[in-house]
């Protein structure tokens, strides 16, 4: 079953401020949109999979992967929520899911 996915605006937020971040670096928008456009794709597979990420310690919480970056969601019944997009070079004492 391919369940609807619905970002938290906490989620969109840390999102946005990843992909700022890369551009303001690069002086670009070149990588930011790549990293854009593999995470939507990521999700939109877990759309169809929502068992994909494994899980984590936290009850109905799952983590997906995808290079330096962690995609954590809850699953619902007719929907995936997006809680959090986490780049894992930044200061872990700022991670708080």
């Amino acid at each position: 079953m391919v369940r609807g996915i619905v970002w938290s605006k906490r989620a969109e937020k840390l999102f946005f401020d990843i992909l700022e971040f890369y551009y303001v670096r690069n002086k670009s928008k070149t990588y930011s949109r790549k990293l854009n456009s593999e995470i939507k794709q990521l999700i939109k597979i877990l759309a169809k999979q929502p068992f994909l990420g494994r899980k984590t310690e936290k009850n109905n919480i799952r983590v997906l992967i995808k290079g330096n970056y962690k995609i954590f969601y809850e699953i619902e019944p007719e929907e995936i929520v997006i809680l959090l997009v986490w780049d894992t070079r930044q200061n872990p004492e700022n991670f708080k899911l």
